[in-house]
């Protein structure tokens, strides 16, 4: 039988948080009465990242371990387990440790009224370049997209499957998800959720993969959108006008 949910984390040298973050996923879901998978996706990692994962699917059957042979980036890994999914709802969040699965039950629930739910980093913990470098990626997206969602770097986010429709496989497609999907025609919501500090590993963000070159794929963004064939009404059997 096919999980009704599909939870998907991307990891990168995260080795100690594998087992903590997977049981707090579980642990948040408990009273989640559908069916759930657990999707792990590590990107080549150098540490014990995958023998962590490989420790968890054996610990729980809902668990399932994936591994790029070589690197492919955050992006890359989401997309390995978007294609790996099951479910008809998907969720996803960082694999270190600052996304707080206790949010995912209130975020599952406004899929009654929405396609995308979206974490919003209200009170964010970290460092001033992360914190700086999205505020002015924010303006960047605002000035050039015409397009304001309060937190498109937040990766905890739940949505139906059909929302996948709308994302182009490029890397960096997730800090753009939000607005493609509104582009798709899906109806998103930001909402606030808690972020964590970072207890263990390191950050793999730095000025340039975060600022710099989200910058080069918000040209790219503005041109798919400038030039993405929109919705046409069609009439079939139908005589054409005297």
């Amino acid at each position: 039988m096919n999980p009704e949910i599909s939870v998907i984390v991307p990891l990168f040298d995260e080795g100690p948080n594998v087992a903590p973050l997977a049981r707090e996923i579980f642990a948040a879901l408990r009273e989640e009465s559908r069916g759930i998978e657990l999707i792990l996706v590590d990107d080549a990692s150098a540490d014990d990242t995958w023998p962590q994962m490989l420790r968890m699917q054996e610990e729980d059957g809902r668990v399932r371990a994936l591994r790029h042979g070589s690197r492919g980036g955050q992006s890359a890994a989401l997309w390995t387990g978007f294609k790996a999914s099951r479910g008809n709802i998907i969720a996803t969040l960082d694999g270190d440790g600052q996304n707080d699965p206790a949010d995912l039950p209130k975020m599952l629930a406004k899929l009654e009224d929405f396609d995308l739910v979206c974490g919003v980093r209200l009170k964010r913990k970290d460092n001033f370049v992360r914190r700086i470098s999205s505020r002015i990626a924010r303006g960047a997206r605002r000035a050039v997209l015409s397009v304001d969602f309060p937190d498109t770097g937040c990766n905890l986010r739940v949505f139906k499957r059909f929302v996948l429709e709308t994302v182009l496989a490029f890397d960096g497609f997730h800090r753009f998800l939000p607005i493609l999907a509104m582009a798709g025609g899906a109806k998103a919501l930001g909402m606030p959720v808690t972020h964590r500090p970072r207890t263990a590993g390191q950050t793999k963000y730095g000025v340039w993969n975060r600022l710099g070159r989200g910058i080069c794929d918000l040209v790219m963004v503005k041109w798919y959108l400038k030039r993405k064939i929109k919705s046409i009404p069609v009439v079939e059997n139908a005589l054409p006008p005297a």
